[in-house]
């Protein structure tokens, strides 16, 4: 692969970095070679991300060295590593909605009239020209707020070469991409590399590693515990690094027939945020021992549309029945008594209170009820009997069910909300991103109890913006596009092409049938 020969333009040494009760960086050793895209493999948490932004100038190093071709340097922020060649795209990306894709890339470096006025078409012609040198179309006068977001990383992208990026840092740059979002980012890394630019691919997808990467270092626990050749290696190597264990990568799905519909939704239509609308009289059923899987970019109304079913958003029109029952607009409460449990997209916000126990999460909306209260008192000889069985049987890292739940890692926190969501024994699980973040190792886990209430015969709508995941878990598999149901099809009849071309609004079921 491209430059395997080369020399070295970054070099980090002994990095360490330390926060509050946390070691983030512990004596790292890192190194990219010119022309070659290097993967950063890790867990969530690993310290992945925090070494690279030591690297960018966002962190300071408590101790260690850095290099940039072979001098050594202080890399004090942001400005002083763009200086030196270094540009980073984030996860989340850093643009201004309002402004055009071409403001946008020469911001602070706008090109001038007369030193005064900004020359716009100046900048225009300088956007085109860096965008056909490397490949990356975007039209430099569309306002970002209105462009995919496919062509928002572009511009990210193209806002670090114009300013002299010769390392590019992209932070887990696939996270919102359609299929063929990922495969044109893809090619688009392959065309930098081959014109010398040097890559670090942040990443915790292992398929992905293998697609891209010239080599890998994989990060646990905030140590490096192997750089590899990207051809000498595989996944099932790859996955017990990050993890330190054997891992299963497959998903093994018992064939069965659906029952009664547990889950019916007619024609439902939401307001997001702004007031705007966001669900589009959207419907479907989900009977009890399948799998729905939602799949779309985010952003799409996946959000709202979980907040109206679970009560944590008014529905402005439509019906919601649980098991015959209408729970339209009902209480959050109510709707859970009625057999719902959530699995939310923010674990920390929608599904834990941080400063509780262990125990006292287990017990959210449980804890004024048999067997966990008697009156208004509650019987914590009963909380932690049951809390400590629950630890066992999901396997929930913890030293003690009496430590705040906020101590503990993000695998182990979903693993929390799994064994109380799932032990109030729900007819529908609503699982939104229920593996975002999480290690190879935490997401077996949680596909297998997913399934193992799927054989129960529990009904379960998953929500999930990783195609992989919906393509394995599901019995059928819906996408949502602008907040209408685009296309629903059989899981065995789907693709990732025809799923991805539904994401964008390329094609609607009529189209895909």
């Amino acid at each position: 692969m491209a430059g395997r020969e080369n020399a070295e333009v970054i070099s980090m040494r002994g990095i360490t970095k330390q926060f509050p009760g946390v070691l983030a960086n512990d004596h790292i050793d890192f190194s990219l070679r010119q022309g070659e895209i290097h993967a950063l493999l890790g867990e969530n948490g690993a310290g992945k991300t925090t070494l690279m932004k030591i690297l960018y100038g966002l962190y300071l190093a408590d101790s260690g060295e850095i290099y940039v071709k072979g001098v050594k340097q202080e890399i004090n922020d942001p400005a002083c590593a763009i200086r030196l060649g270094i540009g980073m795209v984030h996860q989340h990306f850093m643009l201004i909605p309002p402004f055009t894709v071409a403001e946008n890339i020469i911001l602070g470096m706008e090109p001038s009239k007369a030193r005064i006025h900004l020359d716009i078409r100046e900048a225009a012609r300088q956007v085109t020209e860096l965008s056909a040198k490397y490949g990356l179309k975007v039209d430099p006068f569309a306002r970002v707020e209105d462009i995919s977001v496919g062509m928002q990383q572009r511009t990210e992208i193209l806002k670090a070469l114009y300013r002299g990026a010769e390392v590019l840092i992209l932070d887990e740059p696939t996270a919102v991409l359609t299929p063929q979002e990922v495969d044109e980012l893809m090619e688009t890394m392959r065309s930098l590399a081959r014109q010398g630019k040097s890559i670090i691919f942040i990443t915790h997808k292992l398929t992905e590693v293998m697609a891209i990467a010239d080599r890998v270092t994989i990060v646990r626990r905030g140590k490096v515990v192997g750089t590899l050749e990207k051809h000498k290696t595989n996944v099932n190597e790859l996955a017990t690094l990050m993890v330190g264990r054997d891992v299963s990568l497959g998903v093994q799905k018992k064939e069965q027939e659906p029952g009664r519909v547990l889950l019916d939704v007619h024609n439902l239509t939401a307001l997001n945020n702004r007031r705007l609308p966001a669900l589009k009289r959207v419907s479907f059923s989900l009977r009890a021992g399948e799998i729905l899987g939602i799949a779309g970019v985010e952003g799409n109304g996946q959000t709202e549309l979980v907040e109206v079913i679970t009560g944590l958003r008014q529905a402005t029109s439509g019906h919601i029945f649980l098991d015959g029952k209408e729970v339209t607009n009902l209480p959050p409460s109510k709707i859970i008594a009625s057999g719902m449990a959530h699995i939310p997209e923010d674990r920390v916000r929608r599904g834990l209170i941080a400063d509780f126990t262990v125990a006292e999460n287990m017990i959210l909306e449980s804890h004024n009820k048999s067997p966990f209260a008697r009156g208004l008192r509650i019987l914590w000889e009963n909380v932690r009997s049951a809390t400590l069985e629950r630890i066992r049987e999901f396997d929930i890292r913890t030293p003690s069910e009496d430590v705040p739940v906020r101590s503990l890692s993000g695998g182990n926190l979903q693993k929390v909300i799994l064994a109380r969501e799932l032990s109030r024994d729900p007819l529908v699980i609503i699982a939104v991103q229920p593996t975002r973040g999480l290690d190879v190792g935490a997401i077996e886990f949680v596909h297998s109890r997913l399934l193992a209430a799927r054989e129960a015969g529990k009904a379960v709508l998953l929500v999930s913006l990783e195609l992989e995941e919906i393509l394995a878990l599901s019995d059928r598999i819906a996408v949502m596009y602008e907040g209408e149901i685009v296309g629903e099809m059989p899981a065995k009849q789907a693709t990732e092409q025809t799923l991805g071309l539904l994401m964008a609004g390329a094609m609607r079921l009529q189209d895909a049938s």
